[in-house]
């Protein structure tokens, strides 16, 4: 899949991913400052992914985990800094609920800060209901 816009272009052809550019967006963020380059990888690997292009250049990605049939979890949402503002976020997680193999499931995702954003494309707060567990950060 490929949305261009005048200026971006956004793909989940995993071929065009940067992991060096991941690994330093996600590093940047709140909740993956943790996570080690080969697990960001291995993550990559086991999800449907999104990349933000400018001129050939990534700057922005998402990553969606799925059973294909009835759930997906929408993570790892994180645009360049210098990019913000532009509505670029804004188009990624229009594209991203909009495709075809997302279209008709539930969707999730966990933020601390861009309820916003999230709540302008049909997600609704739940803390009533959500949990989480972490795993062990020594292994």
């Amino acid at each position: 899949m490929e949305v261009i816009t005048e200026e971006y272009m956004i793909s989940s052809d995993k071929r065009l991913l940067n992991y060096d550019v991941i690994y330093d967006l996600l590093s940047g963020s709140y909740w993956a400052s943790h996570r080690s380059k080969e697990r960001i990888v291995n993550s990559i690997e086991h999800s449907l992914c999104f990349g933000v292009y400018q001129s050939g250049e990534q700057i922005g990605f998402a990553r969606v985990i799925t059973d294909w049939s009835t759930m997906y979890w929408l993570c790892d949402v994180i645009i360049d800094e210098r990019h913000r503002g532009k509505g670029i976020g804004k188009k990624l997680v229009k594209t991203i609920i909009d495709c075809e193999e997302l279209r008709d499931l539930s969707g999730y995702l966990g933020t601390a800060d861009a309820h916003g954003l999230y709540e302008q494309y049909g997600f609704e707060r739940n803390a009533e209901r959500f949990m989480a567990k972490r795993p062990n950060e020594s292994t």
